[in-house]
């Protein structure tokens, strides 16, 4: 919702082929980096995978679409929405955190009914950022109603402004796992491929 496909794609390629994104928006690659684009495309395109860039996305569309695809695809195993707070509930709703209470529980229906694990990326309060502290649960934007319905939540944190290292510039960081209803809760070292942007 936030990005458009083609801006998507261009980043799992780089992701995959493992090459800094501007570095292939300038067009000066090497034989060997050209190799691995080529690579990293045929590897791509064989993923079963549906992007959908509609900004006026609802839960209604989404779900009329997930189910499209599993019709096509028996093997549809995960619903991924970038990001929660930019959905419309489709419905009216008297608040802004009443709604984002109605597309919270609409997508945990939707992974009842498909059967996959639906993610839901989501913004948090701007609180985090003065207080550079971990998240907590109560910093989801919005409504409590993504803490109440969400089955696991995780965040992302690094502690201080770590100096990206290497080559791909690593960033030490944690994905902190807030909420896990049927397992444990802490925090698990990562590592921020800030280059490529991809998690490690």
């Amino acid at each position: 919702l936030e990005m458009q496909v083609e801006s998507l794609a261009a980043r799992a390629l780089c992701a995959e082929a493992k090459l800094h994104l501007g570095k292939t928006r300038g067009g000066a690659l090497t034989d060997y980096e050209m190799s691995e684009v080529k690579r990293a495309a045929r590897e791509l395109s064989r993923l079963p995978i549906w992007w959908d860039d509609d900004p006026d996305s609802t839960v209604l569309d989404i779900r009329r679409k997930a189910r499209r695809i599993r019709q096509r695809d028996p093997n549809l195993g995960l619903v991924i929405v970038d990001y929660l707070q930019l959905l419309e509930s489709g419905e009216k709703a008297e608040a802004r955190h009443l709604e984002v209470a109605q597309i919270s529980r609409g997508l945990k229906k939707l992974a009842g009914e498909l059967g996959v694990p639906v993610l839901a990326l989501s913004q948090l309060s701007r609180d985090v950022g003065k207080g550079k502290r971990a998240p907590m649960l109560s910093d989801l934007r919005e409504s409590g109603a993504i803490e109440q319905d969400a089955d696991g939540v995780i965040f992302l944190h690094r502690e201080g402004e770590p100096e990206p290292q290497g080559e791909l510039g690593r960033v030490p960081c944690f994905a902190v796992v807030a909420k896990a209803r049927n397992g444990p809760t802490g925090w698990v070292p990562i590592t921020f491929v800030s280059r490529i942007t991809t998690f490690e």
